[in-house]
């Protein structure tokens, strides 16, 4: 579903993506883990090209990455996006963010969109808030609005850079569990995030990177007992004790 081929990615002097290659078949749910600054969020941005490539090849279910146009627009409405930052618009209702993508992109006619906004909602936990403003909702609630958008535009494939990051503990479980409940579900996804409880129960495998290169790529009960690098069992030994 996902392949990436000797991929490059350089921020000026700074070689953020180094030969990084991997396959992510449909329906598995890998999780990218690592210290701050070793390249996990551009991985996850360049797989919809928010950040474009120096060289290298990345293909969504057999299609090159189109540079730009209209070709790049279908891509990114079949890879969903779910940021730190819940980037919803904030003067619209929530089933009206939910909406908007399936009715623009998609052409669905407004009430289909609404119909399968509400169940997403429904599915998400919050259709109880579709008439309200992102502002009036919780961070976990706003976090899972934008999942209920990505959902929305029936991508082939879901990533996630740091879902939970931004919010306040007791929020996180929330949307952990409509993480999981996807993972389960079979939805194909790449998921960066700090949670190794959740990385442990929801991934297919875990992907350790430093330094801009991918150093482990194992199951996750594999690579929390018998982490193979240095790198992994010194990050694994600072993030587990506490």
């Amino acid at each position: 579903m996902i392949a990436m081929t000797d991929v490059q990615k350089h921020f000026g002097e700074l070689h953020v993506l180094k030969d990084v290659n991997l396959e992510v078949p449909a329906g598995q749910v890998v999780i990218v883990i690592g210290p701050s600054g070793s390249g996990k969020s551009t991985l996850c941005r360049t797989i919809n090209r928010l950040e474009p490539i120096d060289s290298g090849s990345i293909r969504i279910d057999g299609t090159e990455l189109p540079a730009e146009g209209k070709g790049l627009a279908q891509l990114r409405a079949d890879v969903g996006m779910v940021f730190q930052s819940f980037n919803l618009f904030a003067h619209k209702t929530i089933l009206e963010n939910v909406t908007l993508g399936p009715i623009k992109v998609r052409k669905m006619n407004k009430g289909e969109a609404e119909k399968l906004g509400m169940s997403l909602l429904e599915r998400v936990g919050i259709a109880s808030q579709r008439d309200k403003l992102p502002a009036q909702l919780s961070g976990g609630q706003q976090q899972r609005v934008a999942i209920a958008r990505a959902l929305a535009m029936k991508p082939k494939v879901m990533l996630f850079d740091e879902p939970t990051s931004a919010l306040d503990p007791e929020m996180v479980n929330e949307v952990l569990d409509v993480m999981t409940s996807l993972a389960r579900e079979g939805m194909t996804m790449v998921v960066v995030t700090h949670e190794m409880g959740f990385a442990r129960k929801a991934g297919d495998r875990v992907l350790f990177m430093a330094d801009g290169q991918i150093v482990e790529d194992a199951p996750p009960e594999e690579f929390f007992t018998h982490a193979s690098s240095p790198r992994a069992q010194d990050f694994l030994s600072k993030i587990l004790a506490h």
